[in-house]
């Protein structure tokens, strides 16, 4: 996960398309048939009927928060078609390109696709791409956003930019070819230095059973595998469903390269809501902050999760932005904290003793 919140959506944008739709710029359809891509839940959707709407959202807090007010969320099929396509795009621009062009796959050639996106997060290049792929557009600007949209039966998409921009999700090899990835993940086309230099401490001892919280695209449990030849085991835990795919791929071949029997799972998962087994030892590259702003108490949910899943014998490492204050929270939750380096802005702990 280490969240830049993959799916970190600006409220405001949400905010914006709510007043596109109220003011009746938007018009929601007589059919009452709606594909949210990137979909977020809102108090004021309230005053509308949602029973036919279909909620696409790849973060598990979101999604489980639409699924408590009772939308349906699932992944739209192929041959599917909307007469409006509603989306919160995210602000990595491949990853936004790839869901407008999934956006006028859906709506057809009648359909209107609706987008919301903060000026602070890329609306002025957003808007510019999604000329680009369906012609004209409607714009109006409210809390600090843009909401733009084709009219009725206006769309123009130019079919090869489409398939172009939705292949930008597709699995693309990073690192030399060591990893695959995606657009969007957190450092999705790179190996974050702070996982790297958490890498690099930690000791091949490590054995048995391995957690990896917010595990990406698998480079931390990748690492685990191929330094330490005692794990029998390794459970990746991420909240950011597209990750799941790279991830599994990039431990099975290094599982493969390690000539062992690692059994690998890797969970669609809130870390915070806790771990539903026991480990011997726990990785993590823990989130901090969703969109542009701090929130140490992402990592602190992550530090608390950790403790409580640990074995008593169990030991806890992990990186985080030297920074954030989480010395505090580690020396309430382990009896021995030691820290073991301090580079280039990041701190690296150990810590074991759990008081679950």
């Amino acid at each position: 996960m280490s969240i830049a919140l993959s799916a970190g959506t600006s409220e405001a944008a949400l905010d914006a398309l709510h007043h596109a739709i109220s003011s009746g710029a938007i018009a929601l359809p007589v059919d009452g048939r709606v594909l949210f891509l990137r979909a977020r839940d809102g108090h004021w959707w309230g005053g509308h009927s949602r029973n036919r709407w279909v909620c696409q959202q790849s973060f598990r807090p979101f999604a489980e928060a639409l699924e408590r007010s009772g939308l349906e969320v699932r992944e739209p099929e192929m041959g599917e078609r909307f007469p409006l396509v509603l989306v919160l795009p995210p602000r990595q621009r491949d990853e936004a390109r790839a869901l407008f062009a999934l956006a006028a796959r859906h709506a057809g050639a009648d359909g209107v696709v609706a987008v919301s996106m903060a000026n602070a997060e890329g609306a002025k290049s957003g808007e510019a791409d999604f000329r680009r792929l369906v012609g004209n557009a409607q714009v109006i600007s409210k809390h600090h956003c843009r909401v733009f949209w084709n009219a009725p039966g206006d769309q123009a998409v130019d079919q090869e930019l489409l398939a172009e921009w939705l292949a930008l999700d597709s699995l693309q090899p990073i690192a030399q070819g060591r990893f695959l990835s995606r657009p969007g993940l957190f450092a999705w086309n790179r190996i974050d230095p702070a996982s790297a230099l958490l890498a690099a401490h930690l000791p091949e001892s490590i054995s048995g059973c391995v957690a990896d919280l917010g595990a990406g695209y698998g480079y931390l449990a990748s690492e685990v595998v191929r330094r330490c030849a005692g794990v029998a085991a390794v459970d990746l835990y991420e909240a950011e469903a597209r990750a799941l795919e790279p991830a599994r791929i990039n431990l099975q071949r290094v599982v493969a390269e390690s000539g062992r029997e690692v059994a690998v799972a890797v969970n669609w998962h809130d870390v915070r809501r806790g771990l539903p087994k026991r480990y011997d030892a726990i990785v993590s590259n823990p989130p901090f902050h969703q969109g542009r702003a701090d929130q140490p108490e992402l990592g602190q949910a992550f530090i608390a999760a950790a403790a409580r899943a640990l074995d008593p014998a169990g030991r806890f490492w992990m990186v985080a932005n030297r920074h954030l204050p989480y010395e505090t929270t580690l020396g309430t939750r382990f009896s021995k904290v030691e820290v073991l380096a301090m580079q280039n802005g990041f701190k690296v702990f150990e810590a074991s003793g759990a008081r679950a």
